[in-house]
C-alpha cells in the first residue's frame, strides 16, 4: 500500500494541545530516555524493515550529527523511549528546539507489531502535557504515508501549514490531499485543519538549509 503514496513533504502545527486527546500508556510498559549505548538502535527505530534501516543509517547518522550532535547531552535528555515489560525499546518521539527557535515533534515511531496500541497517543500527550502554554506552537513535519498518525495529530490539535514552500522545502499538501482523502476514513478526513504559517516561523525555518525538521 505505502509503494503506491508519494513521498511528498507534510507540515503541521499545533497551538493548544486539547486535552480530550490525551490518554496514559497501556499497562505493561514504560518510558525512559534514549541511553548513549542505544544510539545505532534509535537510528534504526523509523524504519519498519531491517533492510531499509541498513540503506538509511548512514543517512541517520549523518542526521544525528547536523542537528544534534553539538548538543549530544540535550538530545539524550530529552529522546524518549517506550520500553516494554523487559526493558526493549517500542517507541520513541521528543520535543526539539529546531534552528534554536520553534519547538518540533522530533521522529515519532512506534515500532510495528505495538501500533495500533495506544503507545503513540500516549508519547504525544507525555511531550505536549510537559510543555507550557508559552512553549506553544510546536510544529512537525510528516507525509502522506503516514494517514494514521496524521489522525492522530489532528486529534491533539495539530493542523496542516498551507504554504507553498516551507523553508527550503516544497509543501506537498495539495497533491496529498487526494491520497489523504483516498486512504483516511471519510470522518477523520473531514477533520483536518488549515492554516497559514506564522512569518516568525517562516523566518525561522530559512535561517539554516540544514532540515532541523
Amino acid at each position: 500500500m505505502y509503494e503506491e503514496i508519494p513521498d511528498l513533504n507534510l507540515f503541521m502545527v499545533c497551538e493548544v494541545a486539547k486535552k480530550e486527546a490525551y490518554a496514559c500508556l497501556p499497562e505493561g510498559y514504560y518510558f525512559n530516555s534514549c541511553r548513549r549505548d542505544e544510539l545505532d538502535l534509535w537510528k534504526r527505530m523509523p524504519f519498519d524493515e531491517e533492510e531499509q534501516a541498513e540503506a538509511f543509517f548512514g543517512y541517520m547518522t549523518d542526521y544525528f550529527q547536523k542537528v544534534y550532535g553539538e548538543k549530544e547531552d540535550l538530545f539524550y535528555s530529552q529522546c524518549l523511549f517506550v520500553r516494554d515489560s523487559e526493558g526493549n525499546p517500542v517507541g520513541t518521539g521528543f520535543i526539539w528546539k529546531s534552528y534554536g527557535k520553534i519547538n518540533t515533534l522530533h521522529w515519532l515511531k512506534v515500532k510495528k507489531g505495538c501500533e495500533g496500541s495506544g503507545i503513540g497517543r500516549a508519547i504525544i500527550t507525555k511531550l505536549l502535557s510537559e510543555l507550557g502554554a508559552n512553549d506553544f506552537p510546536v510544529y512537525l513535519h510528516t507525509q502522506p504515508s503516514s494517514y494514521r498518525a496524521i489522525k492522530l495529530y489532528t486529534d491533539f490539535g495539530f493542523a496542516f501549514l498551507t504554504d507553498k514552500r516551507i523553508g527550503y522545502r516544497e509543501n506537498g499538501l495539495e497533491e496529498s490531499l487526494s491520497v489523504l482523502m483516498r486512504y483516511m476514513p471519510e470522518e477523520d478526513y473531514k477533520r483536518l485543519r488549515f492554516r497559514s504559517a506564522p512569518e516568525s516561523f517562516l523566518e525561522a525555518v530559512l535561517s539554516s538549509e540544514i532540515n532541523e525538521f
